[in-house]
């Protein structure tokens, strides 16, 4: 062998063992619920959530420039928006029929397709954290109630005693629902009726993978281990190579639909873009069944989507310049690039 071709040779193995180049410009979006409407918060109210919005953001985008994955970006993001009290899933979930707080999580990762969810938790703190251990500990997909927990304690993934989730706020809202309940009445306060308190976040890192995630404490006054969509992988939550869906509606709507895997098959198999996928599904098929809600896409180009069909929904996105853009209301301006 030539000393020239040894050394093209070596020149080669050398630039395949190198790092490889960047896919994608990283992108981070997320949502903290649909169905806010103005008359149910306070200015203090949606100044905390925007601030809390905007540190979760901030907090996956760490991950993303320090050349982290999707998942974690994602988990991050997420764990910031359960620690406040803001939105429904970990510290400000709601109060179920009995008085108790009930968690679920799900989180995938596109590139590979595995998953993990959890269903049914009272006492771990952060729901995405531990749907992230059964994703990448477990031979599962889904574990749910005491045996998840003992699956967190295993894993060293926090707990904390039922008390840490109770809010005054939350437990009013049950107080009020119990009352129209046994009158007979229809929930007069938006925030007791409305099904659609989640949170959400999708990422695409570096490599151009996609991730996805959402962790909900459920519906005010559910009954009997009520379960919705977002622990559940094709309805509320779903990832692959090509796209990124995390939902946010009523969930019984979204189970039936299959809703975020429709919208991600939408964009694999029929060449549609995320907001045209995105648009059919929420604004289209949950409708006309008789649901509402909303939810986010994100695509492997990094084309992003918001639909909902209620009067606001916290949402956000993150990009190359660090800078985090939020909104509620359907009013504001909301740059999506």
């Amino acid at each position: 062998m030539s000393k020239r071709l040894r050394a093209r040779l070596l020149g080669l193995t050398l630039s395949a063992c190198a790092a490889p180049a960047l896919a994608a410009t990283p992108v981070l979006v997320i949502h903290g619920g649909a169905g806010v409407e103005k008359g149910s918060l306070s200015a203090e109210e949606q100044a905390a959530a925007r601030e809390a919005m905007a540190r979760a953001l901030r907090a996956g985008h760490d991950v993303l420039q320090k050349g982290g994955s999707a998942v974690d970006a994602v988990a991050a993001t997420i764990t910031v928006m359960e620690d406040a009290p803001q939105f429904n899933a970990g510290r400000g979930a709601v109060f179920t029929h009995d008085g108790r707080n009930e968690l679920d999580a799900a989180i995938m990762d596109g590139d590979s397709g595995q998953a993990g969810a959890i269903a049914g938790v009272h006492r771990v703190r952060n729901p995405i954290q531990l749907a992230k251990a059964v994703m990448q500990h477990s031979a599962h997909v889904m574990l749910a109630g005491e045996g998840a927990e003992v699956f967190a304690k295993e894993q060293g993934i926090a707990l904390v005693d039922p008390s840490y989730f109770r809010t005054d706020k939350r437990w009013q809202q049950l107080q009020k629902a119990l009352k129209e309940e046994a009158a007979g009445q229809a929930h007069a306060d938006v925030e007791t009726a409305k099904h659609f308190g989640t949170v959400g976040a999708l990422a695409l890192d570096a490599r151009g993978h996609l991730a996805a995630g959402t962790s909900t404490g459920g519906m005010t006054n559910k009954r009997y281990g009520r379960v919705g969509d977002s622990p559940v992988i094709g309805a509320g939550t779903y990832a692959n190579r090509q796209c990124a869906v995390s939902g946010t509606g009523w969930g019984e709507y979204y189970l039936r639909a299959v809703a975020a895997y429709d919208i991600c098959a939408r964009v694999k198999y029929a060449g549609h873009s995320v907001q045209q996928a995105a648009e059919a599904v929420i604004d289209q098929e949950i409708p006309a069944a008789g649901g509402n809600g909303g939810a986010i896409a994100l695509d492997a180009q990094g084309n992003m989507a918001f639909p909902f069909n209620t009067q606001g929904m916290y949402r956000g996105w993150i990009g190359a310049d660090g800078v985090p853009h939020v909104a509620i209301f359907t009013d504001e301006a909301f740059p999506t690039h």
